[in-house]
């Protein structure tokens, strides 16, 4: 059914699990599988990693993104299988869900698949939906996996 499937990773356990589901998919369509990480491009005021916090260069700041980048998409493809044709793309972007777009359209996905955080109640209303935010503005088809 799909030939190109972009499917956004950020580590986390949602993602990490998904991927199980998206090996599945891209098996039974022999489909290509871009992995996006999108990162913001501003270094953050101050890290902090203990009680003293420290200033950060945008050049430090870039290389940490690309680093941590770098191992998910090492994770992610990993988890995704032998045998599975995957690229990566990092994308720099303030905004997730534009960043997700830009992504696919840069790997030329005809689907974009996203795990969902399944954010209900107050947290969804003051986190927002990033996955909504992806369907309300993409082109693309969006699978949800839940």
């Amino acid at each position: 059914m799909f030939k190109h499937l972009l499917v956004p990773v950020d580590g986390s356990d949602v993602s990490k699990k998904s991927l199980k589901k998206v090996a599945a998919l891209a098996k039974a369509d022999g489909a290509a599988v871009t992995l996006v990480y999108v990162s913001d491009p501003t270094p953050p005021m101050v890290y902090s990693d203990s009680t003293m916090g420290y200033g950060i260069s945008k050049k430090q700041h870039t290389e940490a993104c690309q680093a941590y980048a770098k191992d998910v998409f090492k994770k992610s493809t990993t988890a995704l299988g032998a045998g599975a044709k995957v690229k990566s793309l990092h994308i720099e972007n303030s905004n997730l869900s534009e960043g997700i777009l830009a992504g696919a359209k840069k790997a030329k996905a005809d689907v974009i698949v996203m795990a969902s955080h399944k954010r209900t109640g107050i947290k969804g209303v003051l986190l927002g939906s990033e996955t909504h935010e992806v369907i309300v503005h993409s082109t693309l088809p969006v699978l949800v996996l839940g």
